[in-house]
């Protein structure tokens, strides 16, 4: 393995405190990918970001704090992702298609980091629960507005409850989590997916 030498001085680094910060998380993401969280250490983290300890700890509290804060980023990405990838004036149905696969993608794009979702931050405590508080959150929100769009609009449909939002959510999460888990494509997932997201959404069930 390359091992980058570490420069100690701040004075040296050029970058701006965001800067730093970009660096870490970046660097946390690397660390994941190559050692795990569990091996992953601060030292871990400095090497690859090529910045110091006191530079680390100018931005997070210790690991986990770095760690937590890098998957609240990539939450928020999978977020606008989604969002970015639906068309609200097509079909109703085509919207569904459009955001399943935006998410399935995003968590296909990165399954190392995806996995650090379902294995490591159950170790977390009220860290993670904070974590997972905020990322339900984020995803009942963004399944709310998609299914207020024109499309759903016009075929007569109306966003699901929050209760319903937050089954899709938690179902959907469970899925991707289960098929990562098992070392399989979660792109195989997409279709039965869209189906469930369809029913549970869909004419059938509205009032």
């Amino acid at each position: 393995m390359l091992v980058t030498r570490v420069d100690t001085a701040d004075s040296a680094e050029p970058a701006t405190d965001s800067g730093f910060r970009r660096r870490l998380l970046d660097a946390m993401a690397d660390a994941v990918r190559e050692r795990g969280y569990r091996d992953t250490t601060v030292a871990d983290v400095v090497r690859l970001a090529r910045t110091s300890r006191r530079t680390f700890y100018e931005h997070f509290v210790d690991k986990q704090d770095c760690f937590v804060a890098m998957l609240t980023e990539r939450n928020n990405d999978t977020v606008q992702q989604i969002y970015a990838a639906v068309d609200p004036t097509a079909p109703w149905d085509t919207q569904v298609h459009q955001a399943i696969e935006a998410w399935i993608g995003a968590s296909r794009d990165d399954t190392c980091i995806t996995l650090a979702w379902i294995r490591d931050t159950p170790a977390l405590g009220e860290r993670a629960r904070q974590l997972h508080r905020d990322a339900a959150e984020s995803f009942i929100t963004l399944i709310q507005d998609l299914t207020a769009t024109f499309g759903f609009q016009a075929a007569g449909l109306h966003p699901p409850t929050r209760q319903m939002a937050t089954i899709l959510y938690g179902g959907f999460r469970e899925l991707i989590a289960s098929t990562v888990e098992d070392g399989r494509d979660i792109t195989e997932i997409i279709d039965v997916a869209v189906e469930t997201a369809l029913a549970l959404i869909g004419p059938r069930y509205q009032g």
